[in-house]
């Protein structure tokens, strides 16, 4: 008999999985996500040390506020 499952059991299983899997999924994407932005910030110090290597003195980008 223990071949014969309630089915309710086989379903909460799936759905386990599934929920389980979303998880898994919203990780990886997060990991990636901070991934690139870490690469990215990093990129963005080198560029501003080597600036500053050069003895240059306006390395930092400057934003400006739009005029309206």
């Amino acid at each position: 008999m223990s071949g014969n499952a309630p089915r309710d059991d086989d379903e909460e299983d799936e759905g386990d999985r599934r929920v389980t899997n979303i998880v898994i999924g919203v990780f990886i994407v997060a990991i990636i996500g901070i991934g690139i932005w870490l690469v990215n910030a990093l990129l963005e110090q080198r560029r501003m040390d080597d600036c500053a290597a050069q003895g240059r003195r306006n390395c930092a980008p400057v934003t400006l506020p739009s005029s309206q």
